[in-house]
């Protein structure tokens, strides 16, 4: 199983739990983020963590094609 497809599954799996708890899948998406930040400050300086969430922020729209894509 891919890196990925794990992410998706544990988040699958999370979202369901959160949800039967009575949280909003929304607060529940805010928390992981805040894990998946502090899993990155263990090893990634803040300027590298600002620039990944940056660069996600704004290819967030999935018509269009990432920047360093040619057509």
């Amino acid at each position: 199983m891919s890196a990925y497809k794990m992410a998706k599954a544990v988040m699958a799996q999370g979202t369901e739990q959160a949800v039967a708890a009575g949280y909003d899948e929304q607060a529940f998406a805010r928390a992981m983020m805040t894990e998946v930040i502090e899993l990155y400050r263990r090893a990634r300086s803040m300027d590298d963590i600002a620039s990944e969430l940056k660069f996600l922020a704004d290819n967030l729209d999935e018509d269009e094609e990432y920047a360093f894509m040619r057509p």
